[in-house]
Formats: C-alpha cells, structure tokens, sequence
C-alpha cells in the first residue's frame, strides 16, 4: 500500500478547470487499479492532496435542491460569481477567497476502505486544527462538516464537505471558511439547512488568521489521522 501523498497548492484557480483536474487524476488512479485487476498486476495507485483558493462560485452537489440558490443568472453576474451543478454528495455551497479548500483524491485500498471513516476524519482533521485557535468544533448529527455551538440556538458551520468516491478513490474534499467574505452566503440555503448560520475563523477570533499557517496545521492532523507517510511536492 502507498501511504505516500503528492501536495499541490493550486493557489488561486478557477473552479471548472480544478474539478476538471481532479477528475484526470481520479480517473488515473481507477485506470490503474482496472489494469491491476484485468492483467493481475501490482503497480501502486498515487494519492493527491490539493489546496486552492477559488474565485466566487456557487456549487450544487447531486443530491441538491437548485432552489436553495437564491440568485438568477443576472445576479450571479452581479456578483461576479460563476455556479456548477457537480458530482459530490450535499447539497449547495459557496467557495471564494479567503477560504481553505481542500481536495484529497486518495485510493482508499491504500489506507481503510470506509467512507464513514473517512468522512469522519476530514471531520477529526478540521476540529483538530481549529483548536490550535482556540475554537470548539464539533459534528452536527446528520450534517456532514464542522459546526461551532452544536446544540444551542447559536449553532454555526465553518468548515463544509462534500465527497465523490469511484473505485475508492475520493475527490471533492472540503471547505474551511478561514478569511472569507461570509455575504456571500446570504444568497444561498447554505447546504440545504435552514436556521443555521455560518462563520468564519476571522469572524470568531476577531482577526485575519495566516492561512498558509492554518495549511501547515491541517496537514499535521491529516498526517496523524490519515496514517501518511510523507506528504511529497
């Protein structure tokens, strides 16, 4: 098994051409595994990791409602915000500067093959990072992603996610809301759950936190979690 991961920051890119590009790699990753299967080989599957920012962009997941966009095409545009319907899982949700994403794309037969635990260490990987800020991040039953005061009226999200997985190789992966522009959820039904509000770690500490930082932090709890060798650039 390779525990191995290749990290690419994409910095800022455009939505499209990332996803378009986490799918080449996806589908390199399952050719290989056909192949191993087909021809009984043993040639080893890479795993990925990749940052990027993106500029304004709304995105629907495959189960989701498009009445939870609350703009028209014109003011998308006003807005200066493009929107995709896309193959992961949840339901709708914004992307834009000052967000951390995140996008693993790992062949799950490298490491466990368990969607829930994987989901769940995304999970653990966030809460983990978000302490070292003094921030109490928790699960939310039923709603995938990071929330701050879970069970009280004041219940926030700051960290959504939404998956794909073919063969078990994941892409999609998740969105921390570090630095964000948080208007920008005004427009949505954030993730399908009305009442809840969202947030921000520069909203909730009362500053801009150093998001190259914030990156480091999260590659540590990952490492641990995830059982990686190396993260390789």
């Amino acid at each position: 098994m390779n525990k191995n991961i290749s990290l690419t920051d994409l910095a800022n890119k455009d939505y499209k051409e990332t996803w378009d590009y986490q799918t080449d790699l996806l589908q390199e990753i399952v050719d290989v595994k056909i192949s191993n299967r087909r021809n009984n080989l043993q040639e080893i599957t890479k795993n990925h990791f990749l940052f990027v920012e993106h500029p304004h962009v709304y995105t629907l997941g495959k189960s989701g409602d498009l009445s939870n966009l609350l703009l028209n095409e014109n003011q998308l545009k006003e807005k200066g915000a493009t929107f995709y319907k896309i193959n992961r899982g949840g339901d709708i949700t914004y992307h834009g500067p000052g967000q951390i994403v995140g996008y693993p794309i790992l062949d799950l037969e490298n490491f466990f093959t368990d969607i829930h635990k994987y989901l769940r260490l995304l999970e653990e990987t966030i809460i983990l990072t978000i302490a070292e800020y003094g921030l109490k991040g928790a699960r939310s039953a039923g709603e995938t992603g990071v929330w701050l005061d879970v069970g009280t009226p004041f219940a926030r999200k700051i960290c959504a996610m939404g998956i794909r997985s073919s063969r078990w190789v994941t892409m999609h992966g998740f969105a921390l809301n570090a630095n964000v522009n948080l208007g920008y959820f005004d427009h949505i039904i954030p993730c399908g759950i009305r009442g809840k509000a969202v947030t921000s770690m520069e909203v909730e500490l009362g500053k801009k936190v150093n998001a190259e930082e914030v990156k480091v932090k999260i590659l540590k709890h990952f490492k641990t979690l995830f059982e990686v060798d190396e993260f390789v650039e």
